[in-house]
């Protein structure tokens, strides 16, 4: 694989697992505005141009997803 192509999907992938975390987090802290931010910055990225020339994943399914599996796990 192109080292470039690594890259980006090691990018991706960092997000994903700090989004999850963030989640994690602010449904167990509401109070904690530091989690609601860190959520709103990593949505903002999945929705960015940069997000985009990573990768082809759709933005709006991974947030989906993401935010489902942290709802099933959460119960």
């Amino acid at each position: 694989m192109d080292p470039y192509q690594e890259l980006a999907n090691a990018i991706v992938m960092q997000a994903v697992k700090d989004y999850r975390i963030a989640l994690l987090h602010s449904k167990k802290r509401p109070d904690n505005n530091g989690y609601q931010i860190e959520v709103a910055s990593l949505e903002r990225f999945f929705r960015s141009g940069w997000f985009g020339e990573l990768t082809s994943l759709n933005a709006e399914y991974l947030i989906r997803r993401v935010n489902e599996e942290v709802q099933k796990n959460d119960r």
